[in-house]
């Protein structure tokens, strides 16, 4: 029977169960799509990334003898659209039965059954082979409970899967090392230099260009530095093991203007794109923590693990939980517009011109950049949560809707009301102070509420508690903030209200 396999352009794995033999009646397509590349505006350094990682991919196809349907952006007979792509391939080769993996995102899930409804022929939905989880597990899960707690599924992670584990017990004693993970780094151990690619991407960006592809950010496009490949990726893994891994856990959360990848592997793009699989992440740095624990502690090796098999999986259960919902919600009513910096990183405040300008010519930062300086000023200034999501999946290498939404219209925007987070991550400047060297070399004061140098994470931090307080009422995890708003003097909340006020209404100019 012949046969017809999409493979999207994150759905890289080499190694799933389809390529285990060469069949001379499937035939495998992949597309580079305008439908992909204008859903929302992205950096240019994540097409570039997405675009060669897919041309290697199906070049690797060849070589192992399957046969590969490939379009680049630049042909002339793409179609640029799923649909319209699947229903003219089948009928011009005679193709019998339609196939294709369960794609990641609600969108593409959508568009391939009301495809699959079109055609005439059997067609057929197969697992990615990538997850540690299926889609609905999460649910299943927390069935009947009222808070979807990270912390007790990654715990049932972990003995599902036998990750550090002594029988039923955890390696050690412990679940989570996360009080040993919050460390301010201060230059007291050297960061490596990050592993580098050097590929020259020139042609591709032309290509891109001539399309007429939109895309900000900027690109050093003789020295392109992301993995795209398995081989790359391996590189990568292995590299984190032997030079990043033995101060991963202890500096996870530091920011430092200096270093923009710390120790952090910056694997994020090949799993999301699927050239390697979590488990052969996870496996890999075990075992490489078993046999070195004379240099690396657990803490280290339990940091890194939690974002994976906890973190990584629970957002997943979370989205395909709640969508097609999740997207719209709104729950804190938060409708400013985005400011202008977020597309220049020309800003005053140290810390967000550091963490956007990193953004944008990086395609990339670290967690607590994303949530505690991004996102926390992000909500304390009460922007649109869809312009913050729209902007979080364009900006980030490694953002697909999937992983992306959940942990900034949620963990970040608290825009779910509860939903992933227990709480908002809001925090005035003390705490980008505390696990930063932002602040030293900033334009305004980080201890003071008022004046022209005030910090305006602080005004903004007691404005906001002091707008949204109905929406926290009930919340045990915000009484001790709530307690220390109600303890302000009338006219000392007042004039910091006053203050915040004319920060957001001249946000610009921050």
């Amino acid at each position: 029977m012949k046969t017809l396999r999409l493979l999207l352009g994150d759905q890289l794995n080499s190694q799933h169960s389809w390529f285990d033999e060469v069949n001379p009646d499937v035939v495998y397509v992949m597309a580079e799509m305008r439908q992909e590349t204008d859903y929302v505006k992205h950096h240019i350094q994540k097409v570039v990334a997405f675009f060669i990682s897919m041309r290697n991919f199906s070049e690797e196809l060849i070589k192992r003898g399957h046969q590969v349907i490939y379009y680049k952006i630049s042909d002339v007979n793409n179609p640029q659209n799923l649909e319209q792509l699947i229903l003219d391939l089948v009928e011009k080769n005679k193709i019998e039965q339609f196939e294709y993996q369960l794609p990641d995102e609600y969108r593409l899930d959508e568009q391939l059954k009301n495809i699959c409804e079109k055609l005439s022929i059997p067609t057929k939905a197969v697992d990615s082979e990538h997850f540690y989880t299926s889609r609905n597990e999460l649910a299943v899960f927390f069935k009947g409970k009222k808070q979807l707690l990270m912390e007790s599924f990654y715990r049932m992670m972990r003995k599902k899967n036998d990750v550090l584990m002594v029988g039923d017990q955890p390696l050690d004693g412990k679940w989570n090392f996360d009080h040993n993970n919050r460390n301010q780094y201060k230059n007291e151990v050297p960061i490596p230099f990050p592993l580098e690619f050097h590929k020259n991407v020139s042609e591709l960006i032309v290509e891109i260009e001539t399309q007429n592809i939109t895309t900000f950010g900027s690109i050093d496009k003789e020295n392109f530095n992301w993995p795209t490949s398995r081989n790359e990726s391996l590189q990568l893994i292995d590299y984190f093991c032997k030079h990043l891994l033995e101060h991963f856990g202890a500096y996870q959360d530091s920011l430092f203007s200096e270093h923009k990848f710390l120790f952090h592997s910056r694997l994020s793009f090949a799993m999301n794109s699927k050239m390697i699989r979590p488990k052969e992440v996870v496996d890999t740095v075990i075992s490489y923590y078993y046999q070195n624990q004379e240099t690396i502690e657990l803490a280290q090796v339990e940091g890194f693990v939690r974002q994976i098999i906890g973190w990584r999986e629970y957002v997943r259960g979370i989205y395909w939980k709640e969508m097609p919902n999740y997207a719209q919600m709104n729950t804190l009513e938060n409708y400013n517009p985005l400011p202008e910096f977020f597309w220049t990183g020309k800003t005053k405040m140290k810390c967000m011109q550091h963490s956007i300008s990193q953004s944008l010519s990086e395609a990339y930062a670290h967690h607590i950049q994303r949530l505690m300086v991004i996102g926390n000023f992000s909500l304390l200034a009460q922007l649109h949560p869809d312009e913050v999501d729209a902007w979080y999946l364009g900006v980030y290498i490694d953002a697909i809707e999937w992983v992306e939404m959940p942990n900034t219209r949620g963990m970040s925007q608290y825009a779910d009301g509860g939903i992933v987070a227990t709480k908002p991550y809001v925090s005035s400047g003390s705490y980008i102070n505390k696990m930063s060297n932002y602040c030293g070399s900033c334009h305004y004061k980080v201890k003071e509420k008022l004046g022209k140098k005030a910090c305006p994470f602080n005004s903004l931090y007691w404005h906001f508690l002091d707008e949204k307080k109905q929406h926290f009422a009930n919340n045990q995890r915000m009484s001790m903030m709530l307690a220390l708003l109600r303890k302000m003097k009338p006219e000392e909340l007042a004039a910091t209200k006053k203050k915040a006020i004319s920060i957001l209404e001249d946000m610009e100019n921050l």
